[in-house]
Order: C-alpha cells, then structure tokens, then sequence
C-alpha cells in the first residue's frame, strides 16, 4: 500500500483580463454554468465531476501571440476539445464530410461568443481558436 495520497486535476486556471468574458465564451462552448462568481474570478465546474475550468483576472494581461514570435507573449498553455457530429454512430465513427460539417459548426458557435479565428490554419482535421483572452484553443476531430 502506497503512502502517496491520490491527486487529480481538478480546474485548470486561466488568466485573462474579463472573466466574465472568458466564462461566456467557454460556457457557451462546453454548455456549462458559472458555479462560483467574484469580481475577479469565475469557476465553472464540469457537470459531471471532471476536470473545471476558472477564470482569473489578472493586472497587466497580456494576450499570448499565437503563432509565437521570439519577443512576444508567448502561450503557457492551450485548451483542446474534441469535436463529435451528432451523427457519429455509437461506435463513435463518422464520415469525413460529417466530421468537417461539426467542426466548422464548432467553429462557428465559438466565433458567435467572442473567438478569433486564428491564421493560419495547418490541419485539415482541427481549427485553432483564439478565445476572447488570445489562448489558442484546438477544436479537433478523432
């Protein structure tokens, strides 16, 4: 029997200049609530007990540059989110037709709440997503 305690990752914490932004736009996306507001910071816990996201404002944000350049903010970290058609049957497959109709779908509800499209794009099969701080975020298939 170990004597190490047992650890999960629990939330995952952005910095970012408006949370409330931050909790629109990733609420919109993963259909999740705000389960703890303060001025300057927002939980958002995932329904079914896996990993949350919060959001913290931080004085003198800067957003990330993306893709990198020597000299400029650079990413600390970057979210991916897996995209599944609603037709992909129960053994999860999907035509790739289907798979490019749900990710450009995807891609356009985050446009709606707030993200930036980013340039350029290298993959046919995922879309890189500014959110509304500039973290890239990965709308992926498979």
């Amino acid at each position: 029997m170990s004597s190490m305690p047992s650890m999960v990752v629990r939330t995952v914490n952005l910095d970012c200049a408006d949370p409330q932004k931050m909790a629109h736009f990733y609420g919109g996306l993963l259909g999740w609530e705000p389960t703890a507001v303060e001025p300057d910071w927002v939980l958002m816990r995932h329904p079914h007990d896996g990993t949350g996201l919060s959001f913290q404002q931080t004085e003198g944000y800067e957003r990330p540059t993306w893709p990198e350049e020597p000299g400029r903010q650079q990413k600390m970290i970057h979210l991916e989110l897996r995209v599944t058609p609603p037709s992909a049957g129960d053994d999860g497959r999907y035509s790739e037709e289907e798979g490019q109709a749900a990710l450009n779908e995807a891609v356009k509800l985050a446009l709606s709440l707030g993200g930036t499209l980013a340039e350029p794009q290298f993959r046919t099969d995922l879309r890189v997503v500014l959110d509304p701080a500039g973290h890239p975020l990965c709308l992926f298939l498979h």
